[in-house]
């Protein structure tokens, strides 16, 4: 099929919004198509030269298609799900995708603020998706934060981490910074209510690329007998097998905290970022009244 490559998820992402009951969040709707397709952990972890994930922004492009064309709806809170429209359609074939794609990008390739794919070009494979549905430099908010982190040395991203956890309720939060201690960065307490609380671990791994299922089973080890919770943030992604390896059955349970997941609670949290209000023109929207 000519096109982008992303333009293949197109009937994907439909499909898993679907069978997850509507709605779903971004790591759900990868999985479900990842399982679908039989993609290969080394298809799903191949990265783009910028460091990001290639299988995760070809289906963020192509969920932002899905939204344009209004068979998706916008996500708030970091959760995608079915328009009225798109509950209607069954599936897309390879054809009808990529007239879609088309179709869509035909009403924004002469905006200024467009990302300026070429149908013909496979430079956008190697391009960031931009986030939600924003076209304009705004939409950049969350590279720019996440570039931030990447920057910052390794003391300086497990203070950070540290503030994070702080912000997020943690108590007695302390870096250890200690080299040789099993990966293990610091250490906090996060106090349920009056009469329960758990000792937590956690690991900081400013990576680009992805954390692996012997990273995971490492730091357990280290965890061991030490605390009742282990943590680990990264600004990179986690394999599937390090998801695995988080939840294995007979094992304390870890926390994995991804690159997206990271971004979020800044979000939520308003740290290091500085809320305001802005709008893009709905192209789309007004394409109807053009004729």
């Amino acid at each position: 099929m000519s096109g982008p490559k992303f333009v293949r998820f197109f009937s994907p992402i439909l499909q898993a919004l679907k069978e997850l009951g509507g709605s779903g969040r971004p790591s759900e709707v990868r999985d479900f198509i990842a399982k679908q397709l039989d993609l290969s952990e080394a298809e799903r972890t191949e990265l783009l030269e910028g460091g990001a994930p290639r299988f995760d922004n070809q289906v963020a492009w192509a969920r932002f298609y899905l939204v344009k064309a209004g068979l998706v709806d916008s996500s708030k809170r970091g959760v995608w799900s079915l328009s009225d429209q798109g509950r209607e359609i069954e599936t897309l074939t390879p054809d009808q995708s990529l007239l879609l794609f088309k179709q869509i990008h035909s009403e924004f390739e002469s905006d200024r603020a467009s990302t300026n794919i070429n149908e013909e070009d496979g430079a956008v494979e190697e391009s960031i998706a931009p986030n939600d549905t924003e076209v304009s430099d705004d939409s950049s908010y969350r590279r720019k934060l996440l570039d931030m982190m990447l920057s910052l040395p390794p003391d300086g991203f497990e203070r950070l981490c540290q503030r994070l956890l702080r912000e997020s309720g943690f108590e007695q939060v302390t870096v250890t910074g200690r080299s040789g201690d099993g990966g293990i960065d610091g250490h906090g307490i996060l106090q349920v209510n009056p009469f329960v609380s758990f000792k937590v671990l956690f690991q900081c791994k400013r990576y680009s690329g992805s954390v692996s299922s012997p990273q995971v089973r490492d730091f357990r080890g280290a965890m061991m007998g030490r605390a009742d919770k282990g943590i680990i943030l990264t600004t990179g992604t986690f394999t599937p097998d390090a998801q695995k390896e988080a939840v294995r059955d007979g094992v304390p349970p870890l926390e994995l905290v991804h690159g997206e997941k990271l971004l979020d609670m800044f979000e939520s949290l308003e740290l290091g970022l500085i809320p305001r209000k802005t709008y893009d023109v709905d192209l789309h929207f007004f394409k109807e009244f053009q004729s």
